[in-house]
Parts: structure tokens; C-alpha cells; sequence
């Protein structure tokens, strides 16, 4: 039995200054165990690694985005911060590719140990301008809700100021997925924004089933975040210039 899954669910953001704004919409993600690429290649007949399909995965959309082992790139950045890789699993929860094109605002890595424990999670956050920025939180216990705070570090929204905090949210993914990010600046909380969903596995009908409740869901991701983007400069709120350019960073949070 495959240890990927498929997460159908919604997205929400909320902001609640200094304009309240929301919007709400249903996607599905993957969770693809990195060690199953090339079995899931062989698979499953609508799911390609590394080439076109009706969904695909392309390793040079996550990590060092230039197409070598995202395996090895994530134990790189664990063993450079004194995480143990003896014996772990990767798991990467993100939007595939739809008939070649993706854009994923958030893909999480989940780094689990030999005996199955949650030792580190990687937040990996794009914003449109082709950066990214990885925050690396190691995890601690065995609680299924884990927690975690940090400053801002990555230009995102061009619509709030860089001076803010992260508070993570994110359930350990089993049945049901849920992560939430409330972001803060001096004045309180500025904006909520969560992503839910339900297991099932990945296989080709639950694959095919999701591709047709939404089928275009990756051009609609984009497009949804320049509507949005559009209607905020309508309500008259600031925009904020990038001031730094980047490509990939990566930071080790406590």
C-alpha cells in the first residue's frame, strides 16, 4: 500500500485590516512520499514524474528548483543544522502540476524518523516574483497539533509590510489535513490563512476524480491571487514594494 495520499479540501484567507477581505476556494493537494516518484510513475496512468501529464510532479518546482534529488536536498539542509537523516522518511504535501503548469504558495515537507515520529517540518513559501523561502522548524513531542512562531523573513503579499510574525498551526496529516497561519504586525492580527482536507488514497480513479472536481485548479490558483491582489488595490490598500531579490533562502527557526 502506498504511504501518498490525495487531500481534498479549501482554502481560506481572511484579512481583517486595516480593509476586512476574504475568499474561499476547493483544491486538492498531494502528499507524496519522496521515496514512491518513481513507483507512482509506473502506476499510475495520469501522474507523470518529470514530464507532461495530465498531473505531474516536477522535482525543479520544490527545493533547489534545478532538478536534483529533492531526497538529498532536504537531508543536506537537516544535516547542516545537526537534524539526524539515519533512516527518515520525506513527505511533501503540495499541488501537482495540471497540464504542465503549477503555482504553489505553500508546500510543506514532513520529516518523519525511523519509528514514524514527526521530527522537523520545512515550510517552503513562493511568492510570484519566482522566489522562495524555506522555514525549518524541528519538532518536538508527539502531539499531533505542533506549533510553531517566527518573524517574517520573504516578501509574499505586496500588500503587508515585512514587519510581521508567522504562528504555524499544522496538524500532523492523517485522515484529515489542517494547517493555519495567523500573521501579526505591531497592531494585532492582520490575516488568517488555512488549508483543510480529507484523505483518500492515491491511486488512479481518486486521482482522476479529484482532476475533474477541479480541473483547471492550478490556472485558478494564479489567477484567483491577482483577482484578489486586484480587488485589494480597488479597497485602497497600501502596496508595498519588494525591496530585496532572491532566489532560494533557507532559515532554521527554534
Amino acid at each position: 500500500m502506498s504511504n501518498s495520499s490525495i487531500y481534498n479540501g479549501t482554502v481560506i484567507h481572511k484579512r481583517f485590516r486595516p480593509k476586512e477581505h476574504f475568499f474561499k476556494y476547493r483544491v486538492f493537494s498531494l502528499l507524496i512520499d519522496l521515496s514512491e516518484l518513481a513507483e507512482l510513475n509506473d502506476k499510475l496512468k495520469f501522474f507523470s514524474l518529470n514530464r507532461f501529464n495530465l498531473i505531474s510532479f516536477y522535482e525543479k518546482d520544490h527545493g533547489e528548483r534545478d532538478g536534483s534529488s529533492l531526497i538529498n536536498w532536504v537531508k543536506l539542509n537537516l544535516s547542516n543544522n545537526n537534524i539526524s537523516i539515519e533512516n527518515i522518511k520525506i513527505k511533501l504535501l503540495c499541488y501537482p502540476r495540471i497540464l504542465g503548469y503549477v503555482f504553489n504558495p505553500l508546500s510543506v515537507f514532513f520529516i518523519y524518523d525511523k519509528y514514524e515520529n514527526l521530527i522537523t517540518i520545512l515550510y517552503e513559501v513562493k511568492n510570484t516574483f519566482g522566489e522562495q523561502h524555506t522555514y525549518v522548524f524541528k519538532v518536538e513531542g508527539k502531539n499531533k497539533l505542533i506549533q510553531n512562531n517566527c518573524s517574517k523573513k520573504f516578501h509574499v503579499s505586496p500588500f503587508i509590510e515585512m514587519d510581521c510574525n508567522y504562528f504555524f498551526r499544522t496538524l500532523n496529516p492523517e485522515e484529515k489535513l489542517s494547517i493555519v497561519i495567523d500573521q501579526y504586525d505591531k497592531e494585532g492580527k492582520i490575516l488568517y490563512a488555512s488549508q483543510d482536507g480529507i484523505r483518500s488514497d492515491l491511486t488512479n480513479k481518486n486521482l482522476m476524480n479529484s482532476y475533474l472536481k477541479h480541473p483547471l485548479m492550478t490556472f485558478k490558483i494564479i489567477s484567483a491571487i491577482h483577482f484578489e491582489a486586484f480587488k485589494l488595490w480597488i479597497k485602497g490598500i497600501k502596496f508595498i514594494k519588494k525591496k530585496l531579490k532572491i532566489k532560494n533562502n533557507i532559515t532554521i527557526e527554534n
